[in-house]
């Protein structure tokens, strides 16, 4: 047997369904979201949140429009049950928001469980047991019988436990986990068992997840799954069928597309795709395809550079460039015949007409980008050789994002004098462009305490005066940005960062780069400075300076 050999792996079998009426059914509008980034995305990642990540992310799943979070495992979890004790004491859940947790099918769980959850005004018990051959064979050794009793006990735990809290509105929901890797009828049997314990009615529904646990086939073979599902559980009527489907094989969000099309009422997943392996299914991708054609999604992602900030703040992970929707990229065009085709339509495109413009499937200004990023004068080698001019001269190792950024304004000046841009000149240029940390503001002393968060006390200089400014935040960064945006009553995101040293030695210099989101606006600011942390502030205040410059231009236009 070679290292790579196909032999060792066994087709997928498909479920007999001869009469599949799925391929003709259309998504017509947007199922029940359920966000479950603060639990399974979050047991996915290197570093797991701290308590005020996941406090930061909540507030922005809220704001986003879920309506079902699943918050954590606070059975497993210490971290995960004083989350939810501190989103239950301290009334941060909206009236129209379930909590969700998660717990293994074990009555010493089940019961630690519902002791966070005390006091909840609606909350979301999601219970589960694997139901795989696999699982059942290999891992647990049993048989399909004693699979079926894990699942009843555990279901009749979850309601014995539920009908000692009446104060709280309680919805109950099962996952036979492993769902695609579980013969079909078995699955029906053992969702069946559950629910002729929690006995649901069409007024007092039940969810019933079906996960891809594990991605182990094509898109169109686990819609046939969910549709056999549909058609032979009993009390269809009496339960919301929810999908999570995770991307092993890269399909995850067809996989839900299609499976709402075979009858599925609900989706689990995560923003931008986080999650265990290759990831979850992608909360914003499905919603951005289900608005790319006219369904209102039931979520609000027009600010889509304040996810990407609060997720990358929160997780560590960078999103790709050309992330559907998301990424930096997505709506930029390099090519000259596309920035021509797309200048053409745009000329023709009016409010009133349907959004028909070439290369562009969405108006990038409906996720908070500008046509200023659609359209950019570019070549490869024209950006490359500005960077490494830069990097070799002056030791400036532009980011990608800043490249991409400046390339443009090196351009207009090649245009302009008619002839080549020598480094000094493109030097002065980026430092003109950038490197405005001095005015109207510039940096006077401060002060950084690092503790639960970190908070900042800083001054700022101008030719009137002295202001004191402060703010707290997951980092120097995050602290500094929340205390310019309390002073100068604007909201500051940061998009983009990096840093790197400029010399080597006791006078050793450091350079940090900072694209930010100041109200609906993008800016870049650069700074150096012998210390990283005022550098990096630094070049966050020449922001803020660039945004104060082009509000004053306004005005006084």
């Amino acid at each position: 047997m070679t290292a790579f050999d196909h032999t060792k792996y066994t087709p997928f079998k498909p479920v007999a369904i001869k009469d599949r009426t799925w391929p003709d059914n259309d998504i017509t509008h947007a199922p029940i979201w359920s966000s479950v980034d603060l639990r399974d995305g979050n047991q996915a990642l290197v570093e797991p949140m701290t308590v005020e990540q996941k406090k930061q992310f909540f507030a922005l799943l809220v704001d986003v429009g879920f309506k079902e979070i699943e918050v954590g495992f606070p059975a497993a979890s210490q971290l995960d049950f004083d989350f939810v004790r501190w989103l239950i004491e301290e009334n941060q859940v909206p009236d129209d928001v379930y909590i969700q947790v998660l717990t293994q099918a074990r009555p010493e769980l089940i019961e630690r469980t519902y002791k966070s959850l005390k006091g909840a005004k609606k909350a979301i018990v999601h219970v589960y047991n694997s139901t795989s051959t696999t699982q059942r064979e290999q891992v647990f050794r049993m048989d399909k019988e004693g699979v079926k009793k894990i699942a009843i006990n555990g279901a009749k735990c979850v309601k014995e436990h539920a009908e000692k809290h009446p104060e709280t509105e309680w919805v109950f929901q099962y996952s036979p986990e492993s769902f695609t890797g579980t013969e079909m009828d078995f699955a029906v049997e053992v969702v069946d068992a559950v629910t002729d314990v929690w006995q649901p009615t069409p007024d007092n529904k039940v969810i019933i997840n079906l996960p891809a646990t594990v991605e182990v086939s094509t898109p169109n073979r686990y819609a046939d799954q969910i549709e056999y599902f549909c058609r032979n559980v009993q009390k269809r009527d009496s339960m919301l069928v929810s999908l999570h489907t995770h991307n092993d094989r890269g399909c995850g969000v067809a996989a839900a597309e299609l499976g709402i099309m075979a009858g599925a009422d609900r989706i689990e997943g995560t923003l931008l795709g986080n999650g265990e392996r290759t990831g979850n299914m992608d909360v914003v991708t499905m919603a951005m395809n289900m608005y790319s054609q006219g369904i209102d999604p039931k979520l609000s992602l027009n600010d889509m550079d304040r996810i990407i900030s609060v997720v990358q703040a929160c997780t560590l992970l960078q999103v790709h460039p050309r992330h559907p929707y998301a990424g930096e990229l997505v709506f930029t065009a390099f090519s000259g015949s596309h920035q021509d085709a797309i200048k053409k339509c745009l000329a023709n495109q009016t409010d009133d007409k349907p959004w028909d413009v070439a290369y562009l499937p969405i108006d990038p200004r409906d996720v908070g980008r500008s046509y200023q990023e659609v359209i950019r004068v570019n070549s490869q080698s024209g950006k490359g050789g500005i960077a490494y001019t830069l990097e070799q001269e002056y030791g400036l190792a532009l980011p990608r994002w800043l490249q991409v950024e400046f390339s443009p304004i090196v351009q207009q000046l090649a245009e302009k004098d008619g002839g080549v841009v020598d480094a000094q000149s493109m030097k002065d240029l980026f430092e003109s462009s950038f490197m405005t940390g001095t005015t109207p503001y510039r940096l006077g002393k401060y002060d950084l305490t690092k503790d639960d968060v970190d908070t900042v006390q800083a001054e700022l200089v101008t030719q009137d005066g002295t202001v004191k400014i402060a703010g707290n935040g997951n980092g120097a960064l995050s602290a500094f940005s929340e205390a310019l945006g309390q002073h100068f009553n604007m909201r500051v995101d940061i998009i983009q960062y990096q840093e790197h040293a400029l010399t080597v030695g006791s006078d050793s210099q450091a350079i940090a780069y900072v694209q930010v989101n100041i109200d609906g606006d993008r800016f870049n600011g650069v700074a150096i400075d012998t210390d990283i942390v005022s550098s990096s502030i630094q070049a966050l205040l020449a922001t803020v300076n660039q945004k104060i410059a082009e509000n004053d231009t306004a005005s006084v236009a």
